[in-house]
């Protein structure tokens, strides 16, 4: 099995497909679009991508999911550790220039502040490791992962740098084939995307049926259509399994209100929802 995801080694979509799935062969790309072309082109190639964080909130993948439409068909929660990495011999008090992702940055703000580090934006943790390493100049570290340390060669100047302890990153793991497990007493999410049809309170008549057949949404974000800015997707999870009789009900309600309407997928919740 091919897994696909956006960033250097080392980066935290890495260690959430190791966790995943140790045994596949891992591959890293640029950028999102192109893990999201890839697996669009291609059966065998499954993605793993970051969808939102505890502290942050969205990554900012919506655009993505909207344009390829992958099935969805898990779900994992990743416990985001970040440490300070410098070359070798370098101590903290040694750091002018701290380079990560933005969030990264955000999500240490108060280490970088008391620090008095200067922040560099880079495309992803990971990469910022392996600049880093290349660069040879130990008044810059990076903010990234221990595997990032193992793989470039760094030692962790500090550990465990976050602003919140039991920050955690929520990945999806997708495909192009579509697959749904079969219903049994497990607990489940039902992903999927509408767009509503222009009409006075559309939305709130859409959502009347989940309400009336008392499924729970976990999550309901509008994102404007392309080149639009009246026009709007809604992307939604509900609690529970589609072939379920309320599910079903609810979403037939929604479809009777919608132009377009989309699966993204059936998949089991996560233990971690139950901590």
């Amino acid at each position: 099995m091919k897994i696909l995801f956006q960033g250097s080694l080392g980066a935290y979509s890495h260690l959430a497909a190791l966790e995943v799935y140790p045994e596949a062969e891992i591959i890293p790309c640029k950028t999102f679009d192109e893990c999201f072309s890839k697996a669009n082109e291609n059966d065998k190639i499954k993605i793993i991508i970051p969808e939102s964080n505890r502290i942050t909130g969205n990554i900012g993948v919506e655009y993505l999911i909207f344009k390829y439409r992958l099935n969805i068909y898990a779900e994992h929660f990743h416990p985001v550790q970040h440490h300070l990495l410098g070359l070798r011999g370098t101590k903290t008090k040694d750091i002018k220039h701290v380079y990560s992702h933005a969030q990264a940055l955000s999500q240490s703000s108060q280490f970088i502040k008391k620090n008095n580090f200067i922040e560099n934006v880079s495309a992803d943790t990971a990469g910022s490791a392996k600049y880093v390493s290349e660069n040879k100049n130990k008044n810059k570290a990076a903010i990234a992962s221990k595997l990032s340390a193992k793989i470039y060669n760094l030692d962790v100047l500090a550990s465990n740098i976050e602003d919140e302890k039991g920050n955690v990153t929520r990945f999806l793991l997708m495909g192009k084939p579509v697959m749904q497990p079969e219903l049994k007493k497990d607990k489940y999410i039902t992903s999927f995307l509408f767009k509503l049809k222009s009409k006075p309170a559309a939305l709130y008549s859409a959502l009347s049926g989940f309400a009336i057949q008392g499924v729970n949404l976990t999550k309901l974000q509008s994102y404007p259509e392309k080149n639009s800015f009246t026009s709007y997707f809604f992307l939604c999870d509900l609690d529970g399994h589609i072939e379920e009789p309320k599910v079903q009900k609810s979403l037939e309600e929604l479809g009777l209100h919608c132009e377009d309407f989309h699966v993204l997928g059936v998949f089991s919740s996560d233990k971690f929802r139950e901590k």
